[in-house]
């Protein structure tokens, strides 16, 4: 069977930028050919923060972003291809997630919305576009995420011990797989959000680079258990969430309860511990037999403090980055969109109905062909 090629392509809640991925498919065997990363201008994220915290808008809006949005993925994807020097009909499809701009999982009327028109994509990368992944699990009853436990399923074999991936992104997610068993999947709350939100606040910086901000203060633990203290935590799993949350007016009412001045410095070092301890807390519920690994991907994997925090309250867990089993950290949501979409180009299932809750297997996506 000859290789056929795919690209990811995922914009996060951490709105910094679009990932994309060049990935081969030969057998079973999954590729990493070439990455790239193309930054989302500042106005643009603006106007994505805008809609996700639930100000007033408009249809024309939505409309105007949708196709803004689309214009983004596209220049994404081209400036891939001329990276690796790949010609569009060199590639059987994008796979391409969109940006969240709201998700409500439960409640009278589940929905979840992602933008960035797939239309656009494909006629202007002249590749076939597949989008809208999650709704037709939402359809089927299922909360529409986490979906890259089904990726991960595939590309990391089950061992004798509990192997747990952990992405953290703007929300923080596992994916936890043990032997004999199903695969378990939710959101386990806030992953860089607070803490991305916080540092542009108080210092007009995008994160908090090697958490030197959070490093010059001490954690507040009046905060901490305030802030652990969010209902999120004690809904059972299947789960999902976003920053209709966790968001950072969410995160000044809380503020206002505790009832002594904190500094900026300390909020973040509470942040950090906040994302750390709501994630292994989690964690620590699925170990199985004497070797239990955490492996880490997405933008938090690189924070020395959460890192390192998660190194402590888990220590009888072997604290790795994915690079190590052979998956880049930094990629693993474009490569796992660009297996969504060789999925549903061969219609084959690609939800999780254990991790999702949707009564049946689907194959997930829509298919918006380049002609």
């Amino acid at each position: 069977m000859s290789q056929t090629l795919y690209i990811g392509v995922m914009s996060g809640t951490s709105l910094d930028g679009v990932d994309s991925a060049l990935i081969g498919f030969e057998d079973s065997n999954i590729t990493l050919i070439d990455h790239d990363f193309f930054a989302m201008p500042k106005d643009l994220k603006q106007d994505v923060l805008d809609m996700c915290m639930g100000q007033a808008t408009t249809l024309k809006k939505v409309g105007k972003l949708d196709h803004k949005l689309g214009h983004l993925f596209a220049a994404a994807v081209k400036q891939l291809l001329a990276k690796t020097n790949h010609a569009a009909k060199q590639i059987t499809a994008i796979g391409s997630h969109g940006q969240t701009v709201y998700h409500q999982p439960t409640g009278d009327s589940p929905f979840t919305m992602q933008i960035g028109d797939a239309n656009i994509i494909a006629s202007e990368t002249g590749i076939t576009t597949i989008a809208d992944f999650r709704r037709k699990d939402m359809a089927l009853g299922g909360q529409g995420a986490p979906l890259v436990p089904a990726f991960h399923s595939i590309v990391f074999p089950v061992q004798e011990s509990t192997c747990v991936v952990l992405n953290i992104g703007g929300i923080a997610n596992i994916s936890v797989l043990r032997k004999d068993q199903p695969v378990i999947g939710y959101d386990t709350g806030p992953g860089n959000m607070l803490m991305d939100a916080w540092i542009e606040k108080h210092s007009g910086k995008k994160y908090d680079k090697d958490a030197s901000f959070a490093l010059t203060g001490k954690v507040h633990d009046g905060l901490l258990k305030l802030l652990l203290s969010d209902p999120y935590f004690l809904l059972p799993a299947p789960k999902s969430t976003g920053r209709e949350l966790f968001n950072l007016p969410w995160l000044e009412t809380k503020l206002t309860q505790i009832n002594t001045p904190i500094s900026a410095q300390d909020v973040q070092a509470t942040l950090a511990r906040y994302t750390a301890t709501s994630i292994a807390n989690e964690v620590t519920k699925y170990r199985q037999g004497p070797k239990p690994e955490l492996l880490l991907c997405g933008g938090g994997s690189h924070n020395p403090l959460l890192v390192s925090t998660l190194k402590t309250l888990l220590a009888v867990w072997d604290v790795k980055l994915t690079n190590e089993k052979g998956i880049d950290c930094d990629y693993m949501e474009a490569i796992a969109f660009a297996w969504l979409a060789q999925r549903r180009v061969n219609n084959l299932p690609s939800n999780l109905p254990d991790v999702t809750g949707a009564s049946k297997l689907a194959s997930l996506g829509v298919i918006y062909p380049a002609d």
